[in-house]
């Protein structure tokens, strides 16, 4: 009777998610898959910001897991045994088969990948957040040669990917991050043009001067704190993507109100990003960045825990902002 280790919630979280709230249990491994179902080995599992919001009921109506329950969350995994005529023992797929070493997916919501792109890079510039990324930069955005593109949160999955592609359709690409490691980051392994820390006085005047007075489209991920001083700068019919609001997701109650009167002094587009909206697009992502990943011009940035039992911990650090770049866990 082989066994699985699996993570799951050790109690129901009302506040920010740290590693106490979780526990490691030992479990009996299935062995065969249903019909409709993937038997799994996971390889790399993913640990994303919304999960923090997932896991206190409060991120898009999705139901919150209860402690002992199977965790949300994708991850590549290798098919054991496979209960759908589509996928074969041996073949990478991406999906959900919670925190655990072995489990079943769901394969109606599986993907086959190409592990020849690089495993892990498919819960990153290929994943979600690269999706994420290419949807806000080029379909909403439809950022180009000219722009001057600034992203917050930049050394982080999201944010890294979406300077990168804006850099590869001729953009200028200046990122904000938190500290001066995440700010070096930004320019020496993603290739950002310029970045600014926010965390230091005066980085309004710093990233006004670096934009040349301004950027042409910002990319939103943490919410009012950074938004309010960069649509100051924003030029005249500029554009704005709203993907992220981490500043305010462990916040009581919605969050404060932006106001339309700025919006309309800049004649700005701004649009709301929901990654769901692309999964049907998944493909067309994927075929685009692979000769960009081939050729070196997009890259991932891996915040790494290793084993499955480091899950726990490496949440923690993602949700206190202390990952540098794709936060995963090397499982098999």
């Amino acid at each position: 009777m082989s066994k699985t280790l699996e993570v799951v919630l050790k109690r129901v979280i009302e506040d920010v998610p740290v590693a106490a709230d979780f526990e490691v249990v030992e479990r009996v491994a299935p062995t065969t898959a249903p019909a409709g179902q993937l038997l799994v080995r996971v390889l790399y599992l993913s640990l994303d910001p919304y999960l923090g919001s997932r896991l206190r009921g409060r991120h898009m109506g999705e139901p919150r897991p209860a402690p002992g329950e199977i965790l949300p969350g994708s991850a590549v995994a290798e098919v054991i045994a496979s209960g759908h005529p589509d996928f074969a023992p041996g073949d990478h797929v991406i999906g959900e088969a919670g925190w655990a070493q072995i489990g079943l997916m769901d394969a109606k919501f599986a993907r086959k990948v190409d592990p020849s792109l690089g495993v892990s890079n498919h819960l990153g510039v290929l994943g979600m957040p690269g999706l994420t990324a290419w949807a806000g930069v080029t379909q909403l955005a439809k950022v180009g040669a000219g722009d001057v593109f600034t992203v917050d949160a930049a050394a982080g999955s999201v944010g890294g990917t979406a300077g990168q592609i804006a850099r590869i359709l001729g953009a200028k690409a200046v990122g904000i991050a938190g500290g001066a490691d995440k700010v070096a980051q930004v320019v020496e392994r993603y290739g950002f043009d310029a970045a600014v820390d926010y965390r230091n006085e005066g980085w309004v005047d710093e990233l006004k001067a670096l934009t040349d007075g301004g950027p042409t489209v910002h990319f939103e991920n943490v919410g009012l704190p950074i938004l309010n001083p960069v649509f100051g700068l924003l030029k005249t019919y500029g554009r704005v993507v709203i993907c992220g609001l981490s500043a305010h997701y462990h916040a009581d109650g919605p969050p404060p109100q932006f106001g339309l009167g700025p919006i309309v002094g800049k004649r700005a587009a701004v649009m709301g990003l929901v990654v769901y909206d692309f999964y049907p697009r998944w493909n067309e992502w994927v075929k685009t960045a692979e000769p960009w990943l081939k050729e070196g011009r997009l890259v991932q940035v891996e915040d790494l825990g290793e084993g499955i039992e480091s899950a726990p911990a490496q949440f923690e650090r993602l949700m206190k902002g202390a990952n540098t770049g794709k936060t995963l866990v090397k499982v098999g």
